[in-house]
């Protein structure tokens, strides 16, 4: 007798060797044993996941001579006649070869007349996603008066493709992929009762190669047998499937991290030099990533990780790596990964993912570094200037006081003064803005600012994030208002990126608009005393020579006084 594949040899044969679909059995095997099923079921689910199995052993149940039963005996003449196939009652299709409109009019055709050998038709269609339109049609009106003696079993790995009207009238059961814990325990049942003995990481390679597909996984079982010589170890299985060992990953790994590209190219050249498909090694690259950040941030959730087994030396490359730099590598490494499906040379794509991964890491550390250097030189240079103007006793009061005062009796170092966030001459500028300021020119910029923090941000995010709190209160022809919440925010926008956020303003607006700075609570004061000296010029215009006007002004000020003409 010729040599039968292990996944052949090894298939359920019962409800209760479909391995992982727990939630689909027992719902089965309690319609069984009560004679409740259903006239149609569609399967939907992974390769390899059981499906056709579970079609299979529910046409032996139905018609199996013990009947009801929730698992078929496998020993009666009906059972062992739908095993081997003798019995044509029971029908299997291939919808992927037989899609046409006249093989499901043939089943019409046929589906009326009762069965010969056992109690119920079975009609099992494989792929059923594949028919086509005009078969789906044929289909749906026996599926809507199916005979009482005819069972429908619809399998698919895409059940989108089917019509509603064809899913509504199926009783459906979701399979889905089998835990590597569940397929290493299969095959360890397998290979005890083949007397054939494997190395426990060989199993566990082989259950995340197979991706929840227990027919994969029998399949790269039976590969790795016949290419190991005594037992299965994992050098085997690696060899067939194509991947890397976990060390090379996480040695690949920890060049990354150190910014050693010469160490990483290597890597890549040594990978491609033993025949291992770069596109592969993209993927466990990004996998092994994924599995270290999901137990970084919750470690106890072991069973989630996909390509990685938990032990010293992964433990130990876990910690010596931050959880940003995770995020920021998987998103490259995915953008190249999606990039290499299409290229001619993906050997080029693995290369140039490992240098920008090391290379602008470098960049971004650099930038950062010097930009927290100068932010504390900065910070430190405000913290004396405050100390000096503790130590001077000058209060904000103080610097109102003088601006009251007659100019001449000003000293000249006032004028270069700060009150408030903004110092006495930029006070002056701002009131002068005021007076050609227009409600139409804020309503311009304002609505085109989002416009101009994206250009800001997209020529430097330092810049973007000191702007971010400031909004425009004001604006003319050729300048705007610039209010800010924090003064530290204000001082390092003033000082340092005033040009590239006139910039940003003069492309976004199409015209130089010149900045001007304030604090949002300063602004606030200045707004409101502009309004009251507008206020009283008015109603100084508006009294004329009204002495009863005049002589209220007088006594309560104008800001209290409102005109009302009489009708």
């Amino acid at each position: 007798m010729s040599y039968q594949a292990l996944y052949r040899v090894w298939r359920p044969r019962q409800l209760s060797d479909v391995v992982g679909q727990e939630h689909i059995t027992k719902t089965l095997q309690n319609a069984l044993i009560q004679e409740k099923f259903s006239h149609a079921y569609l399967f939907t689910g992974p390769r390899g996941t059981g499906k056709t199995s579970a079609a299979k052993i529910i046409a032996k149940a139905i018609n199996c001579e013990h009947a009801p039963v929730k698992e078929p005996c496998n020993e009666c003449s009906s059972c062992r006649g739908i095993g081997d196939g003798s019995i044509v009652d029971v029908m299997e299709i291939d919808a992927a070869s037989n899609n046409g409109v006249d093989e499901i009019r043939y089943i019409r055709e046929n589906v009326m007349a009762a069965p010969r050998d056992i109690r119920y038709k079975v009609y099992i269609i494989d792929e059923v996603h594949m028919l086509s339109t005009g078969a789906f049609n044929a289909l749906l009106k026996t599926l809507e008066e199916p005979p009482k003696h005819v069972v429908f079993i619809l399998a698919t790995t895409e059940p989108h493709k089917i019509p509603l009207t064809i899913i509504s009238r199926c009783q459906r059961f979701d399979f889905k992929r089998i835990s590597s814990q569940a397929l290493v325990g299969r095959m360890e049942y397998i290979l005890e009762e083949q007397h054939i003995e494997a190395e426990q990481e060989a199993l566990h390679l082989i259950g995340r190669a197979a991706e929840g597909g227990m027919r994969d996984a029998l399949s790269l079982l039976d590969q790795a047998i016949s290419f190991a010589e005594d037992r299965v170890t994992s050098a085997d299985v690696l060899a067939i499937t194509g991947a890397v060992s976990q060390q090379f990953l996480t040695d690949t790994a920890r060049a990354l991290k150190d910014k050693d590209t010469a160490k990483a190219i290597k890597t890549a050249d040594a990978l491609i030099r033993e025949g291992k498909d770069p596109l592969r090694f993209m993927e466990d690259l990004i996998y092994y990533f994924r599995d270290m950040l999901l137990y970084k941030t919750a470690p106890e959730l072991d069973e989630v990780l996909d390509r990685v087994r938990v032990e010293e030396s992964f433990e130990e490359t876990a910690q010596s790596i931050d959880t940003p730099w995770l995020y920021e590598v998987i998103d490259k490494l995915n953008h190249y990964h999606q990039e290499m499906k299409w290229a001619s040379h993906p050997k080029i794509f693995l290369e140039l993912s490992l240098i920008n991964v090391c290379y602008v890491e470098n960049q971004a550390e650099g930038t950062s570094s010097a930009e927290v250097q100068e932010l504390h030189k900065k910070l430190s240079r405000m913290e004396k200037e405050l100390e000096t103007l503790k130590k001077q006793g000058v209060p904000a009061a103080a610097g109102r006081k003088e601006e009251s005062q007659p100019k001449s009796r000003v000293a000249p170092s006032v004028s270069s003064s700060k009150q408030g966030g903004v110092n006495l001459a930029g006070l002056g500028k701002v009131k002068e803005m005021l007076g050609s300021a227009s409600k139409q020119e804020l309503q311009v910029i304002s609505s085109k600012w989002p416009e101009v923090m994206n250009k800001i941000k997209s020529e430097s995010v330092p810049a973007s994030a000191w702007a971010s709190d400031s909004k425009p209160v004001a604006a003319t022809g050729d300048s705007v208002l610039l209010a800010f919440q924090n003064e530290m925010h204000r001082n390092m926008v003033d000082s340092k990126f005033r040009s590239l956020v006139e910039s940003a303003i003069e492309t976004i607006s199409g015209k130089p608009m010149t900045l001007i700075t304030i604090l949002m609570g300063q602004w606030e004061k200045v707004k409101e005393d502009y309004m009251r000296s507008q206020l009283s010029s008015q109603t100084e215009d508006e009294a004329g020579t009204e002495p009863i006007v005049d002589e209220a002004i007088k006594l309560v000020g104008s800001d209290l006084i409102e005109i009302v003409e009489s009708e």
